[in-house]
């Protein structure tokens, strides 16, 4: 069952994400963007979590999960080490997903041959 609430959470953000993409005028940054920001308020309402716990990585692997990510790292250092926590455990939470993205992607730039379009 596991694997069926991912798939429909996640696929339910895909849909929306797609839709936006076809129906309005944003451009992609702007959607991304959007997905982030989402997840950072999601989770201050309390709504993010409780999804992420139900659908797992369907909730946690598309980019409102990195806003959710985020979110937690900076409310679990506010209460370790008070307002300074806002401004320096964001980051610090998603370093691991942060760090892997930066490294496949040197990888992938070495191993591909670029071209122009």
């Amino acid at each position: 069952m596991n694997y069926v609430n991912a798939f429909l959470v996640g696929g339910a953000i895909c849909v929306v994400g797609q839709l936006l993409i076809d129906k309005t005028a944003l451009t992609p940054a702007r959607i991304l963007t959007g997905f982030v920001v989402a997840g950072v308020i999601l989770t201050a309402l309390g709504l993010y979590g409780p999804l992420a716990d139900f659908a797992g990585a369907g909730a946690s692997v598309p980019i409102s999960g990195f806003g959710y990510l985020m979110a937690q790292g900076a409310e679990d250092a506010v209460n370790r080490d008070g307002a300074l926590g806002i401004l320096t455990a964001p980051l610090g939470a998603a370093a691991a997903g942060i760090a892997a993205a930066i490294v496949f992607s040197v990888i992938a730039a070495l191993i591909t041959k670029a071209s122009s379009k």
